[in-house]
């Protein structure tokens, strides 16, 4: 049995077990378990106070759970810094753009690689050539995802002059700068436009394609249907459904607590 376990963990990316948490005596998630495979965009959805980001944030070492265990790349990772779980390979956004608003968009992503050698005194004096390297591989580095996720053109921008549409490309950009084994995109296209919303869409599922995964905490539910092949459900700190999206979503669990659909 124990063989078996060990296989199954071995499949499984991220895997959250018996999570729970309080806030004041306010239970924000009670019991909560699920698991992320490599090779698909999983969603986790819920209605607001659902327990959705105080989840996002146990995951990713902002916040400490008061049970559970969350297991990263088979590594146990509870009471680990953020940083270093972003260092392991999980890489979060976040619903507020946290970029720099007087720097550019190169400058931006040349700033999101970890563990440059230029950061060192002691290469700067000794190294120069091997950083020079570096600093030549992330800059193509960069103008190659910037290509990808349709802003190259916006090089020279300024942050603060980019639409919001725009500043979630830009944090997926800086995801992909680092190489990550899992993205957690948090409300990626929240206040975006329409025709935006296409746009970052067809990009996720172009990068699905290349082999990158996503796990993403979202509202709209078109954009859902779109991009996730999985789902999860929370309502009340509690996972209420879960499966293949159209299957999850027409719950009646869901369709009550999510979408305010009332039961006959």
């Amino acid at each position: 049995m124990q063989t078996q376990k060990n296989d199954i963990q071995k499949k499984q990316l991220l895997s959250v077990e018996n999570i729970s948490k309080q806030f004041g005596g306010v239970t924000a998630l009670n019991d909560v378990s699920f698991s992320f495979e490599p090779g698909m965009v999983t969603g986790l959805i819920g209605p607001n106070g659902s327990g959705k980001s105080t989840l996002f944030n146990i995951i990713t070492g902002f916040l400490k759970p008061d049970r559970g265990e969350v297991y990263f790349d088979n590594q146990a990772v509870n009471g680990t810094a953020a940083y270093a779980i972003a260092q392991k390979g999980l890489y979060r956004s976040f619903q507020m753009s946290l970029q720099p608003k007087k720097m550019t968009v190169m400058e931006v992503m040349l700033l999101s690689p970890g563990q440059q050698m230029g950061d060192s005194l002691f290469r700067n004096i000794f190294q120069s050539k091997a950083i020079k390297q570096q600093d030549h591989h992330n800059l193509n580095r960069a103008w190659e995802i910037l290509e990808l996720i349709e802003i190259a053109d916006k090089a020279d921008t300024l942050v603060e002059g980019l639409s919001g549409g725009q500043k979630k490309l830009l944090s997926l950009g800086q995801a992909l700068m680092v190489s990550p084994k899992l993205i957690l995109l948090d409300e990626p296209v929240a206040g975006v436009n329409p025709k935006l919303i296409d746009k970052i869409c067809e990009i996720l599922l172009k990068l699905k394609g290349q082999g990158h995964n996503f796990l993403i905490v979202e509202h709209n539910m078109n954009f859902v249907r779109q991009i996730c092949d999985m789902l999860y459900v929370l309502d009340a700190g509690e996972i209420i459904a879960e499966g293949p999206t159209t299957k999850a979503l027409e719950c009646e669990e869901v369709l009550h607590a999510y979408l305010a659909v009332t039961r006959n």
